[in-house]
């Protein structure tokens, strides 16, 4: 059976991504890579990152910007059978976008809060 490994990462929306992000840099020492919004916590067991990254206020990635302000990407072993799973109960699935860290999709859970899944790839 398919199951969450973890936590990929954390998605908030910010009114000012230039801001907080300095303001995360200042007050927690996060170090967000090229001067953006996005960082990456990594440690030593294969498939560990952990992703906390700053959207616009209005982004869609995040799902609705007037409802959800938060969004989690859950780290699973098996994505397909995952999206089976999630298809079998009625939730609906994007479809599964391959890039270099690895597979992703999304979906809503019943109260409509976006999420998303990704299975890393072979090098994370």
């Amino acid at each position: 059976m398919a199951n969450v490994t973890g936590i990929g990462g954390v998605f908030l929306r910010a009114k000012n991504p230039d801001l907080l992000s300095k303001w995360y840099g200042d007050a927690l020492g996060i170090t967000f890579m090229d001067g953006g919004h996005f960082s990456m916590f990594v440690d030593e067991t294969p498939g560990s990152v952990a992703v906390f990254a700053l959207f616009d206020h209005d982004d869609a990635y995040i799902g609705d910007p007037q409802r959800q302000s938060v969004m989690v990407n859950y780290r699973v072993d098996d994505l397909d059978a995952m999206v089976t799973r999630l298809t079998s109960m009625g939730a609906v699935v994007d479809d599964i976008l391959v890039e270099e860290n690895g597979r992703f999709t999304w979906s809503t859970d019943p109260e409509g809060n976006r999420f998303e899944l990704w299975e890393p790839g072979p090098l994370d």
